[in-house]
């Protein structure tokens, strides 16, 4: 049986299957077509958008697997289901931490011993507080792993010369990304249970992170 490019095929056992993403509501011709049918939505965290094969039932109970290529995963707005005939129109709703920018071209001009140190100095204050951080040119994107005012005040306590920061909305920072660095910002970041514990050494090699002293360790 044939079916045109906007229609989404039936999986066995009553699931919709999503193998390939329609289009975006933010692109201008989806966002006309959406304005005259009801939109039903599958609302996703951070982390299960990263995900490119899951099951999940959006707001009306409607079941959907989602099965897509293994580099791609999806975004806010991707229209999912297409079918205005049977009234079945699926959206992703994503739903993404802010993420602290910080800002290092202010120092790139400065004596490279400078540079180094103030660069050792970020990087150790981050690793300090067990921050994921994915550096993309001269900016180094933070998930908000606590609240929003304890990152900013780490910032100022540390005062680093020359470099500045601003906390931008997840859905921003996300297209600049690729897939791996968009997991580490945002795959399970919410489940980071501390901000100011003292610094461990985190490896490959057999460490365990089972320490004696009341806390638990979350890695992704």
């Amino acid at each position: 049986m044939h079916r045109t490019p906007d229609e989404t095929p039936a999986a066995p056992q009553g699931l919709l299957l999503v193998e390939r993403v329609l289009g975006n509501r933010h692109d201008a011709a989806w966002a006309t077509r959406l304005e005259r049918v009801t939109v039903d939505h599958l609302r996703l965290d951070q982390w299960q958008a990263q995900k490119n094969r899951f099951r999940k039932t959006t707001e009306s109970g409607l079941e959907i697997a989602v099965s897509l290529d293994r580099a791609s995963h999806l975004h806010d707005g991707d229209v999912l289901v297409w079918d205005e005939a049977a009234g079945r129109v699926v959206v992703a709703s994503i739903t993404l931490n802010d993420v602290l920018v910080v800002r290092l071209a202010g120092v790139l001009g400065e004596l490279p011993e400078i540079l180094a140190r103030t660069c050792f100095e970020l990087g150790h204050a981050l690793g300090n507080q067990h921050w994921p951080a994915v550096v993309k040119g001269t900016d180094v994107y933070v998930p908000l792993t606590v609240d929003r005012k304890v990152m900013a005040s780490v910032m100022k306590t540390h005062a680093f010369q020359g470099i500045t920061y601003e906390f931008l909305p997840g859905t921003e920072v996300i297209p600049y990304l690729l897939p791996h660095e968009a997991r580490r910002l945002f795959g399970g970041a919410d489940a980071t249970p501390h901000s100011h514990l003292p610094p461990h050494v985190h490896g490959d090699g057999g460490h365990s992170d089972d320490h004696q002293h009341g806390h638990g360790h979350h890695h992704h």
